[in-house]
């Protein structure tokens, strides 16, 4: 028990001390998927019932921050950072794409079964089952990493809810060549440039593990207290 109270104290310390994010749902941007995904960020918290399920620790980037993908960059610099790595696979000639996941069907499913566990956790079944038409939404986007073959080894699916855009997946097959680094600093870069949104969110750092946290923070990631609205 007292062991339990320490823990208690120790997470409304550190919630007290994260910084308010107010996020916005816009239900003209897509009125099902939007009221949908609200309903999901803003239901009890599967362990702390008296807070919403994507309220504590909201992984964020301001994009506001950052005058230029330049500023952004900057801010993630040094060695073995997240723009070290982008500039490596940069290098070795990996390009992000906007594409269409109907035409990646195969490569796909072949991303999401490549490995069995990630984090330490078993794949979700959701994964291992391969879909053979993908539909979208018109506030969703589709990105991929394509290697200097033209052979797709990460993808990346995105929401815009409002004022905020969000990871709804972020996968790649497993190497050391920064695919996944690149694809993500240039999605900040193309919202930085598109000025149509303050934050880009991956999920929330509470519950992910020591791996994942470092990969948010090398990519500038940070932890938020998240409140939610809709409109």
């Amino acid at each position: 028990m007292p062991n339990k109270l320490s823990q208690l104290i120790d997470l409304g310390v550190t919630i007290a001390k994260l910084p308010v994010a107010r996020l916005e749902f816009r239900l003209d941007l897509e009125p099902d998927d939007v009221d949908m995904m609200h309903r999901y960020f803003t239901k009890r918290h599967p362990r702390y019932k008296v807070f919403q399920n994507k309220a504590l620790g909201a992984a964020l980037v301001d994009l506001t921050h950052f005058g230029s993908y330049q500023e952004y960059l900057d801010s993630i610099k040094g060695s073995n950072s997240g723009a070290y790595h982008a500039r490596r696979a940069r290098t070795k000639g990996y390009r992000v794409v906007e594409i269409d996941r109907n035409d990646y069907v195969d490569e796909i499913y072949e991303i999401n079964t490549s490995v069995q566990v990630r984090q330490g956790r078993p794949m979700d079944r959701a994964y291992l089952e391969k879909v053979t038409h993908y539909s979208r939404a018109r506030n969703h986007l589709h990105y991929g990493v394509f290697n200097p073959a033209g052979r797709l080894m990460a993808y990346g699916d995105l929401g815009r809810y409002g004022n905020f855009v969000s990871f709804n997946r972020l996968l790649g097959i497993r190497n050391n060549d920064g695919a996944m680094h690149l694809m993500v600093t240039e999605i900040v870069s193309r919202l930085i440039e598109e000025r149509s949104c303050r934050y880009l969110m991956y999920d929330t750092y509470f519950g992910a593990s020591q791996g994942l946290k470092m990969f948010k923070t090398m990519l500038g990631f940070q932890p938020y207290r998240a409140k939610y609205s809709i409109q």
